[in-house]
């Protein structure tokens, strides 16, 4: 068999492989949508994901790896990933405004139980309701990423850059230790398991708004946490 021959004949394998888990792909990529807002578009995931699979399958070396989707799943979720920080939807500004509506939220959820609409938002914080729904939009996109990106999401990575890894691990281990069991189990569902807020709510039988209020305090209680080592 000619070089040429040969290298056609390793890349049709390769294929071949990639091939095999585009069900796998396409299933991540529905789990990753489930938790987005109706913006992300499921056919970009998919397709972003798909060609992170083939450029994985046409490098794979089993030799080293024995797995193929045990080397290439966490590359592909990261492709996604990837993507949507690629979105850039939180802008300084509306960064700001996250953090306006995440106060004006509680306040609301601890007198009614419920979450406000975005008009009532709106009209709570005095802001553009079109603004409202873009920072709403971009906060939901963002609370799917890795904790990483959540705590460098408001100010740009400042807060981060205060903490070492390890340390960081601490600080979220005595965070979580404050909050109810209840509570905790909403951030391993969350976070370890990958339930949609629409699961959760029917396991621990909470409302999707209560899932949603706990998650954001976990992730300010560690901002703050980290701001007061720092200072």
């Amino acid at each position: 068999m000619s070089y040429d021959g040969y290298t056609s004949e390793l890349k049709h394998r390769c294929d071949e492989l990639a091939i095999q888990y585009l069900p796998a792909v396409k299933a991540m990529s529905f789990r990753l949508k489930e938790r987005l807002p109706s913006s992300v578009d499921f056919m970009d995931l998919s397709a972003i994901g798909t060609e992170e699979l083939v450029k994985l399958a046409r490098r794979y070396d089993e030799s080293i790896n024995d797995s193929f989707w045990g080397f290439a799943k966490t590359r592909v979720y990261g492709a996604m990933l990837d993507y949507l920080r690629s979105l850039d939807v939180l802008s300084r500004s509306s960064r700001k405004l996250v953090k306006q509506i995440n106060k004006a939220v509680d306040i609301y959820m601890n007198e009614h139980d419920e979450e406000p609409s975005d008009e009532e938002l709106a009209v709570i914080i005095g802001e553009d309701i079109a603004k409202v729904r873009e920072a709403r939009v971009a906060a939901n996109i963002y609370a799917v990423m890795p904790l990483d990106d959540q705590l460098g999401a408001g100010d740009e990575g400042a807060t981060l850059a205060k903490i070492e890894r390890d340390e960081l691990v601490e600080v979220i281990k005595k965070i979580l230790a404050e909050f109810s069991e209840r509570e905790q189990m909403i951030i391993q569902l969350y976070y370890f398991e990958e339930l949609t807020l629409k699961e959760i709510s029917a396991i621990l039988n909470i409302t999707e708004s209560r899932i949603s209020q706990i998650h954001k305090a976990v992730i300010r209680k560690i901002q703050n946490s980290i701001g007061e080592k720092d200072g």
